[in-house]
């Protein structure tokens, strides 16, 4: 099975000092553990480096410079392994924004289950399920979920 990566994910990955930390790099061990594979795509990088090079003034931002941004995204890369883009996720991703009626930030999370949808990806990791509740045929799962169902 695949799971796609929310950005949140990619971000707790790397940060120790987050209280989620601990719990999401637990659920990518077991899901790697159990043979499942963890994927990600551009959008999700650029996200990624978005909020490490934010300043830390600002909204969640991290702080880091262009260069500490860069010695960290091959760590992410090699964890999380990016979806080739796909010209049928466009006119999914519009289907989606008009057919649930997705306006402002929103946009991004279609866009993602746009790819995963082209991909055949049916679950997505990630730390905001109710972003993704309101799409048919995506199973939303939090770390905390995978990590206290592992016996």
């Amino acid at each position: 099975m695949l799971y796609f990566a929310d950005t949140n994910i990619l971000l707790r990955f790397l940060n120790r000092a987050d209280p989620d930390y601990t719990v999401t790099r637990a659920a990518v061990r077991i899901i790697n553990t159990r043979g499942d594979d963890v994927t990600t795509a551009a959008q999700n990088i650029a996200e990624f480096w978005n909020v490490l090079t934010r300043p830390v003034t600002a909204r969640g931002g991290y702080g880091l410079s262009v260069t500490d941004a860069e010695r960290r995204l091959p760590f992410i890369e090699r964890h999380f392994p990016l979806l080739p883009d796909h010209a049928a996720a466009y006119f999914e991703w519009k289907r989606l924004v008009v057919a649930h009626r997705v306006m402002g930030i929103q946009v991004h999370d279609a866009r993602l289950v746009a790819l995963m949808k082209v991909h055949g990806i049916a679950h997505v990791l990630t730390l905001n399920p109710i972003d993704f509740e309101r799409y048919a045929g995506i199973t939303v799962i939090t770390p905390h979920e995978i990590v206290h169902s592992t016996p």
